[in-house]
């Protein structure tokens, strides 16, 4: 039986560096020129492609991808090893090529596209000459697709979209958007007329599909399959957000640790008052759980599936957004006022913990899953009485000793003297 917590030493090499690389050249990228990672324009292209280039040329590319599609072909646990890392920096995931929402999407992309669609979009979504978002949730049906009214109507040659979507992250400076309909998955260039872009939410784009036209071919899977192909997709964005989380928590965590080393209270460093012991320890217990629950989903996607996962992923989605919530609060009260300022990224985090909590799915929804797929693994007791009802289970088990009871009277005066002193006898 293989069970080892240990890393490899020579992909921990490959961490330290690029531990030390995000240090030294992505953060001070994202300080000076924030979104340059992302944007088009040549002068930001200039100062990010070069960092990408080092990224390639370290074989740390698109790091969740097979080798036959132009990944590493490391999988998902060494993937969130790296997250452990990337997840600090706001633009190292872009800089590695796995950034949301393109990972999920090139995921469906690889398992589910024709050759000609990878060729089309896979390819060029990899090398990020195209950037893409995932439009799934409603404004009237949250993301309960029994709820969803988007539908596509096939027309000739053609699909004509008609509905509305709501929180479309990065929809507006997306190059194509995957549409999920109540029929299928398809894949629409924003710049297809009828899509309509509301100027309100501005990063999670509220979009109207009015009429809008794409060719038959941009159906990605099957017709009629797009909860299949949603559940791919989720699976993996949930445990990616999972990963990055992890990242985050460990940052607060740092935060706070130092910030109790570095300030008094009551003539003692705050990190001598148990309060503050106590915020510390929790923290420690939480992220810890958190990192493990995280690897060893990754390790079971690795070694089994997405879909096997499937619970795992559910918890760690529940897990990560509870984690963040708590630590990150935790860490702005050792801040103190400073913490409640954007001059840290304490606020931003406990912002973005109710975000956690509800984006590619409520908590509620994911617990409800837990508790379901959980619960198929047992069998109601028969009679009246639970399996670890005690005095059932002494009376059986002293059947197994009947003949030696019968044979030896120590034995039979022993057994007499346990049963007499357990509670319920009188």
């Amino acid at each position: 039986m293989a069970w080892d917590f240990s890393t490899e030493p020579e992909f921990q090499a490959q961490l330290d560096w690029v531990e030390e690389f995000c240090r030294t050249e992505v953060e001070p990228l994202d300080l000076v020129f924030p979104g340059a990672a992302y944007s088009r324009h040549p002068k930001a292209k200039a100062l990010a492609d070069p960092l990408k280039q080092q990224v390639k040329d370290r074989g740390l590319w698109a790091l969740f991808l097979d080798k036959e599609l132009g990944g590493p072909g490391f999988g998902q646990l060494k993937l969130a090893l790296l997250n452990e890392i990337l997840g600090r920096y706001r633009s190292a995931p872009v800089v590695f090529g796995t950034a949301a929402p393109d990972t999920g999407n090139m995921e469906m992309l690889a398992a589910h596209g024709t050759d000609e669609q990878k060729k089309r979009w896979l390819f060029p979504l990899m090398n990020q000459e195209l950037f893409s978002a995932y439009s799934m949730t409603e404004p009237q049906g949250g993301s309960d697709p029994s709820l969803f009214r988007t539908h596509a109507t096939r027309d000739g040659d053609e699909w004509v979209i008609n509905g509305e979507k709501w929180f479309t992250s990065a929809g507006a400076r997306a190059d194509i958007i995957f549409v999920m309909c109540t029929n299928g998955m398809f894949v629409v260039p924003r710049e297809t007329p009828g899509v309509q872009i509301m100027e309100y939410p501005a990063l999670h784009n509220h979009i109207r599909y009015n009429d809008v036209r794409v060719p038959a071919d941009h159906l990605l899977g099957p017709e009629d399959g797009a909860r299949v192909l949603a559940q791919r997709r989720l699976g993996g964005g949930r445990i990616h957000h999972a990963m990055r989380t992890v990242a985050q928590v460990k940052l607060a965590f740092d935060i706070m640790c130092e910030r109790a080393l570095s300030r008094e209270s009551h003539g003692k460093i705050i990190g001598d008052h148990q309060m503050v012991q106590e915020a510390i320890a929790d923290s420690y217990a939480d992220i810890s759980m958190l990192r493990l629950l995280v690897l060893w989903t990754a390790w079971t996607i690795d070694n089994s599936s997405t879909k096997a996962a499937r619970t795992q992923i559910a918890a760690c989605k529940y897990t990560c957004a509870r984690v963040l919530r708590e630590v990150s609060y935790r860490a702005l009260h050792i801040m103190g006022s400073l913490g409640t300022t954007d001059l840290t990224p304490l606020q931003a985090m406990y912002a973005a913990a109710p975000t956690m909590a509800i984006a590619d799915g409520v908590d509620e929804v994911h617990k409800v899953t837990v508790a379901r797929n959980v619960l198929k693994g047992y069998q109601p007791h028969e009679g009246p009485w639970p399996t670890e009802y005690l005095p059932a289970k002494r009376e059986q088990a002293r059947k197994k000793f009947a003949d030696q009871i019968a044979a030896d009277p120590d034995l039979a005066a022993w057994a007499d003297r346990a049963a007499a002193a357990q509670p319920g006898r009188r």
